[in-house]
């Protein structure tokens, strides 16, 4: 094994804390709305902590190992390019606002509110199926990591049964403890307290790195990557495999138009205590990613390092040995930086990477599991329902829906094989559903005019094109191709000549057909399927809107505003709804200390883009030698640190106050049992008048 009594000692303790905090937090599940969404009493810092963790996940980490194991420092540079549309969404509350304001608890019963019970029942059930096969691999990826990372053997002593199947048993077994003690509530305090671990320990991690490498090293060893892949210098990164400037260009266009569509961890879109605490949790959110993005930059590269640097030569041996005992060449590359950093990182630190892992995998896993189950009884189940569940049938229907979802991605992750990078399988089978779901959001929250039967078919035609992408890149080598090369040779040709002629003109885009696997990737599949739903939603609520004339949604009543209000959702009286430009601004809602972060947020994101354009300016127009980029990365990495620092103080502090106002208002609020996201004739059950005695 790798790992030492003292490590196994700190993984044991994390695990022993997070347990005692989910099992305090069970005397505050009092109904479905607490389960669903704790019952919408969370802060900034709670939300934004535990979001985060809950968003990263051992399978999360393991791609982004991929990634930077593959593109270096140069992945960070393109992820500059997305910074100004990523204040703009921020400091404007993009979609996160008017979703708090619609007090929905599922992205579908919006769908319904907004377009028809019919679509609800559709999107559900697309959501679903896309959400459990995306997440089917979570388990897996995971499961290797610790089987691997730890040294531990391939069957149990003693039992003889698959070490892979124990641990992953394990782990889901964990993840369902939390949801069912507490579901969302449960769930957002232990990401919280796993969310502030987790920052502790990059912060350690990263004075471990630079105690064992040398700045000097690893870029010595950076610089002998080929010159068109280079892991320092962004516009020398052509023959990058997939992670080059067009992968971060499609990403900064998904995050706008998908943005808050995968639903994942959906339940953190309703769970804000007010619209307004909702969108200072996104504006502060970059800063809670700070140390982490640094990290999961710096250990791939220390892994790479390690492997290609002539001074860890018999390191890099051992590893190797290991890593040719594994046949599947996609589970090779997955696992190559995290058998790297157990053969080199010490004792302790080993321990404590174990143990941020570990509680990478149970916040995401607790999460998702929270969230897909749930969505499949809220979405496709209950709207058939004529009459309510009540509060104790629909909680266990709720618990057996999660139950039924970590079986279903414990199967797959037994028994269906990896075939491509992780993030390349996350944009393909996530496509199924942000293909078409982006449209509908954004149309549904900010156009009156967008129509259910332009929401059908951008979710229909995303769908189909996402699906029909599954074939071809599972069977391209095996059948497609040979049968092509076979019996339609001029097929083949033409597909060629298309696609490397645009490969041709276009730098950065490596399109090539070959034996070995479909030219398109998964990422590029995404972009397509969301276009294409884009022209499908735009012109049917078009057509809808001007031959058919139907007529427009009424937004106020939808978001709540105006005579629709409801008391306590925004923190102060809101005299008309703000939109356009001025919903970037400071309103009314701002606090002192608010405008101070607000601006502060405006200041960072515009000095560091205003970097990335100059840069990349210069760049075009000048040949650039690789010592300007060392400078650069390494004051980026020293900035990092230091505000990553602050950050994770500040944010403890806030989010310490923001969990004893939950339990206080959890303890005090009256629950209303209609909350349980139902709806009728497009408005939930809960904005009709309370009759007397229906509370708790």
């Amino acid at each position: 094994m790798n790992m030492h009594w003292i490590d196994w000692t700190i993984v044991a303790g994390l695990l022993a804390f997070i347990v005692g905090a989910a099992i305090y937090t069970n005397r505050y599940t009092r109904s479905v709305a607490d389960f669903l969404a704790a019952n919408r009493s969370a802060g900034r810092y709670l939300l934004c902590i535990s979001s985060g963790i809950a968003g990263l996940g051992a399978v999360s980490v393991v791609a982004m190992f991929e990634m930077y194991y593959a593109a270096g420092f140069t992945a960070t540079w393109w992820g500059l390019m997305m910074a100004p549309v990523g204040l703009l969404m921020a400091l404007s509350g993009w979609v996160t606002y008017r979703y708090r304001e619609t007090r929905v608890m599922t992205l579908a019963q919006f769908f319904e509110v907004r377009y028809s019970k019919k679509l609800r029942i559709f999107a559900g059930i697309l959501l679903w199926v896309s959400g459990i096969v995306n997440f089917g691999i979570f388990p897996a990826v995971g499961a290797r990591f610790f089987i691997y990372f730890c040294g531990l053997p391939a069957t149990v002593p003693f039992l003889g049964i698959s070490t892979f199947a124990a641990v992953m048993l394990f782990l889901l077994g964990m993840s369902l403890f939390f949801v069912f003690l507490g579901g969302q509530i449960a769930v957002m305090i232990t990401d919280f307290f796993q969310g502030m671990f987790t920052n502790v320990v990059f912060l350690i991690i990263l004075a471990a790195i630079f105690w064992m490498f040398d700045w000097s090293t690893i870029i010595e060893t950076l610089q002998t990557a080929p010159a068109d892949a280079s892991r320092i210098q962004p516009f020398h990164t052509g023959k990058i495999s997939g992670f080059n400037f067009w992968y971060f260009f499609i990403q900064a266009f998904t995050m706008v138009y998908a943005y808050r569509a995968w639903q994942g961890s959906q339940a953190y879109n309703f769970s804000a205590r007010t619209a307004h605490e909702a969108k200072m949790a996104g504006i502060i959110g970059e800063w809670r990613g700070l140390v982490l993005m640094l990290i999961m930059m710096l250990l791939p590269i220390g892994a790479y390092v390690v492997m290609h640097h002539a001074g860890h030569a018999g390191v890099a041996a051992a590893v190797n040995a290991s890593l040719d005992t594994i046949e599947n060449d996609t589970i090779r590359t997955q696992m190559t930086v995290p058998l790297t950093l157990a053969a080199v990182l010490p004792t302790g630190i080993v321990g404590l990477l174990c143990a941020v892992m570990l509680a990478a995998f149970i916040s995401t896993h607790d999460t998702y599991l929270h969230s897909w189950g749930s969505i499949f009884v809220q979405d496709v189940i209950l709207p058939f329902r004529k009459t309510p569940f009540t509060p104790k049938q629909h909680m266990r229907l709720l618990k057996l829906s999660i139950l039924f979802v970590a079986v279903f991605i414990f199967c797959w992750s037994m028994w269906v094989p990896q075939t491509e990078f992780i993030l390349m399988f996350f944009a393909r089978t996530g496509a199924i559903w942000i293909g078409g779901a982006g449209s509908v959001i954004l149309g549904g929250l900010y156009w009156k005019r967008g129509s259910t039967r332009g929401a059908f078919a951008a979710l229909t035609v995303g769908a189909v094109i996402a699906v029909g992408s599954f074939p071809l890149e599972l069977y391209w080598e095996s059948h497609i191709y040979p049968a092509l090369a076979e019996s339609a040779p001029g097929v083949l040709e033409g597909i060629a000549l298309v696609l490397e002629g645009i490969a041709a003109r276009v730098p950065g885009i490596n399109w090539e057909v070959t034996p070995e696997e479909f030219p398109i990737n998964g990422q590029w599949i995404n972009f397509i399927c969301m276009f294409s739903a884009l022209i499908a939603y735009l012109a049917c609520s078009l057509i809808d809107s001007f031959a058919f004339k139907q007529p427009p949604c009424d937004m106020d009543r939808m978001l709540h505003r105006g005579r629709y209000a409801v008391k306590g959702d925004h923190d102060v009286e809101i005299r008309e709804p703000i939109g356009g430009l001025r919903s970037i601004f400071p309103t009314e809602e701002f606090t002192f200390s608010d405008k101070c972060i607000w601006y502060a947020k405006l200041v960072w994101t515009l000095v560091w883009f205003a970097i990335f354009a100059f840069g990349t300016y210069y760049c075009l127009t000048h040949d650039v030698s690789d010592g300007p980029w060392i400078t650069f990365w390494w004051v980026k990495v020293i900035i990092t640190v230091v505000i990553g620092v602050g950050t994770t103080v500040w944010f403890f502090i806030g989010g310490i106050y923001d969990i004893r106002a939950l339990f206080h208002t959890l303890a005090t609020v009256k629950r209303d049992d209609r909350d349980d996201g139902r709806v009728v004739d497009h408005h939930l059950v809960t904005d009709e008048p309370l009759e007397t005695g229906a509370e708790d």
